[in-house]
């Protein structure tokens, strides 16, 4: 039987980039995905005439040629920037709260200035040194978390060091009094699942600061085309992909990884294993409990998982604009109380208080959709628990019902949405829970409170030749996730080396 340097388990981006970049150090390589096409979150489906989008919202970290963010150089090291077309996007988001606001940012730091400015003159100072120390903090985070400075200290890193460990709730409140302001400037927060009370500062800062540095993307024909352009790369330089073959074990033996068994039961012998299926999967069910430490289940025990999501797939007989659609990114709160928001993710119901975030590709890219149509996604985070309590005889009425009561709160932004809709789709977190094999649908992994930060969980391996990618072991969202298949990759070739 033919045997690998290295399994990789999951053709989500982690694992993916984690594959790829082993192959192209001449290792042989697996990857085993459960599903029939690669990408985990990053993929499509076709309902229609539409191909919908499933999850990539904005993509960060990617610059200019000129000025390269760290996923550019990313995606060219591994060989699929020329397979690849990636388009700006002209806003950071719009965000309303029917009646009271409607304000729209641009990913400029001088234009977001400016124009909070103009809505809150009284805030005027704050907003100027609110924007200043996002940009100064995360040039610190850069130097001493990411390029790992042997010299990080508090006198050389002030900032990092006052700010790394504060809730982004603390420094809004240091800086602004307005608390429409306040909401203003923390939309992000949803990205994250986190209000900002709970939600570390450096998170907030991360995702303000990749915006607007290197801007948003949108890739032509979806994050599927990177999925395929990375599984493509893969199969080119030797590596071997097997769909439709989930992994059933991971074999273990004297402390040190063995090899995998599928769940057609082929035992496949392996050196390395890189799982990016969930830490809680990894571990719990892919393992024999007496071969994981007793220190795995220390730290999964002072976990909980994050929210699922409720989402519309939505495709429309008309072009963007006949139904009022002028941004691409759009947060459609019902109050500014985000701690109340975040309560209620914890029910089944959508009301007119909750939030929900629409996003319109069309908007970048006219050929997203059939001329003469468009797409849009309409997103709202709930946990899973409250849908696996659903009885199966009530889950497609109570489905339909929560859809239109997510659809009336789009309405009092875009009120012709509902006459214009051609194709839809409705994915629960059960959807999402069937689909990507995570606990309760969990999409962003563990809830990342400031005490699972990777200050202080590191992504290390506790068992010889194991690793792991993905969204549960550090941060979430594409950029985050396909930077984290790169790292367990090189973790992974300084071992092979030593």
């Amino acid at each position: 039987m033919e045997g690998y340097d290295v399994v990789v388990i999951g053709a989500g981006n982690g694992g993916l980039m984690a594959a790829a970049t082993l192959v192209q150090k001449g290792l042989n390589v697996l990857l085993l995905e459960r599903h029939n096409i690669p990408g985990g979150c990053a993929t499509s489906f076709c309902r229609g005439r539409f191909e919908f989008e499933v999850a990539l919202h904005q993509l960060s970290g990617m610059g200019t040629p000129e000025k390269a963010g760290p996923l550019r150089s990313l995606l060219d090291g591994i060989g699929v920037m020329d397979k690849l077309e990636f388009v700006p996007m002209s806003d950071l988001y719009r965000v309303t709260l029917p009646g009271k606001l409607d304000i729209t940012l641009r990913p400029d730091w001088s234009e977001i200035i400016s124009e909070l400015q103009r809505h809150f003159p009284n805030e005027k100072e704050g907003i100027e040194k609110y924007f200043d120390l996002i940009r100064k903090y995360f040039t610190e985070v850069i130097g001493a978390f990411y390029l790992n400075d042997p010299e990080t200290n508090r006198e050389k890193y002030p900032l990092y060091f006052r700010y790394a460990l504060k809730s982004t709730q603390e420094v809004l409140d240091q800086y602004f009094k307005d608390p429409l302001l306040k909401f203003v400037v923390s939309p992000y927060w949803s990205y994250m699942g986190l209000p900002p009370r709970l939600m570390s500062f450096n998170d907030m800062a991360a995702m303000i600061f990749g915006f607007c540095e290197f801007k948003p993307y949108h890739l032509r024909g979806g994050s599927q085309a990177l999925s395929n352009a990375i599984a493509d790369v893969i199969i080119a330089r030797g590596g071997k992909i097997r769909f439709n073959c989930g992994a059933k074990k991971i074999i273990v033996e004297d402390g040190s990884i063995k090899g995998v068994v599928t769940e057609d039961g082929e035992e496949i012998p392996a050196t390395c294993v890189i799982s990016n299926a969930s830490k809680v999967v990894t571990y719990v069910e892919l393992i024999d409990h007496k071969h994981v430490p007793d220190a795995v289940f220390k730290e999964l025990r002072q976990c909980s998982l994050s929210q699922s999501a409720f989402t519309l797939y939505i495709g429309l007989d008309c072009e963007p604009k006949e139904v009022g659609l002028t941004e691409s990114t759009n947060f459609i709160f019902g109050g500014t109380d985000m701690d109340s928001a975040y309560e209620r993710m914890k029910t089944i119901e959508i009301g007119d208080e909750d939030f929900v975030m629409l996003t319109c590709y069309d908007l970048i890219d006219p050929s997203f959709s059939p001329e003469g149509a468009c797409q849009v996604a309409l997103v709202t985070l709930k946990y899973g628990e409250t849908w696996l309590s659903v009885p199966p005889a009530q889950y497609v009425r109570e489905k339909y019902r929560i859809a239109d009561s997510m659809l009336h709160v789009a309405e009092k932004v875009f009120p012709d949405l509902r006459k214009h809709i051609e194709e839809i789709e409705i994915a629960t977190p059960l959807t999402h829970m069937r689909y990507l094999g995570h606990p309760r649908g969990a999409i962003y992994g563990f809830d990342h409170y400031v005490k699972d930060s990777t200050l202080f969980v590191p992504n290390q391996p506790h068992i010889k030749g194991l690793y792991s990618a993905g969204g549960w072991v550090g941060f979430n969202g594409f950029q985050p996730t396909l930077e984290s298949g790169v790292k367990a990759a090189k973790a992974l070739l300084r071992e092979l080396r030593a």
